[in-house]
Order: C-alpha cells, then structure tokens, then sequence
C-alpha cells in the first residue's frame, strides 16, 4: 500500500469519526433533555412528542447535511486522484487539508462561530476543486 492510500485511509476514518461524533452529539442532547420528535422515541422515555428538535440538535443537523454535500465528494475525488496516480505529495496534502478544515467547519458550526466556520468551508471547497483539478489534468495531458 502506497503512503498516499494510507493517508487517504486515515482521512476517511477521521471523517467517519467526525460524522459519527454529529450523530451522538445530537443523541446526547435529546437523551439528555428527555426531547424527542419522534413518537415512538418519545413514548419509549415516557414523553410527550414535540414538534421541533432541540436547538444543538437542529444545528447539528444542519453540519451533518452540509458533510453530506462535501464528503462524498472528497471521496470521490480522492478515490479518483489515487486510481489516477496523480502527484502523492500534493494529494496527501490536499487530503489532510480537507480533512482538517471539515473537522474545523463542524467544530466552528456546533459553536455558532463566523466568519471561521465559512473559512473552513471555503478551504475544503479550494482543496475539492485542487483535486478535481488534479484528475483533469491526469485525464486530459498537456499536448506536448
């Protein structure tokens, strides 16, 4: 196994980790708070269902669906630059890059803060469209 396929191995897991971290975070605040949207959750704690999820919930799930707008896409597109051998020290780079600013981007999202959370976005947006940029050139070669 080549070090850029490890380090791409190392982002996935980071981001699984991260993805499942939304998804407890959100299970805490409504184990906590005893607050559930669901009927069958609610009558299981031996609760009233509500009609609107708590606010740390709702804001986390708004940060899970923004990851499913991203990730898959940095799956791909890492996928893509491995398969396609494309320059290992630039995609390792463009792969941890990516990794850190959606782990920043959730953190920055959870805590309400800007313009850091739009930051972090934008510099996982810049390292996608380096990697799309990277099979594209695989893809099509400069004439030469």
């Amino acid at each position: 196994m080549n070090s850029t396929l490890h380090v791409y191995a190392l982002c996935v897991l980071l981001l699984f980790g991260k993805m499942l971290f939304i998804s407890c975070y959100q299970g805490f605040f409504r184990i906590r708070h005893r607050v559930f949207t669901n009927a069958e959750d609610a009558r299981f704690f031996q609760r009233q269902a509500l009609p609107q999820e708590l606010p740390q919930v709702q804001r986390a799930a708004r940060a899970w669906a923004n990851d499913l707008e991203n990730i898959p896409l940095f799956f791909v597109l890492g996928g893509l630059c491995l398969a396609l051998d494309t320059d290992g020290q630039v995609t390792a780079m463009l792969l941890c890059l990516f990794t850190g600013a959606r782990v920043m981007h959730t953190l920055m999202y959870l805590g309400g803060w800007q313009p850091w959370r739009t930051m972090a976005y934008g510099v996982g947006l810049a390292c996608l469209l380096a990697m799309a940029g990277l099979v594209t050139a695989r893809i099509f070669p400069a004439a030469g």
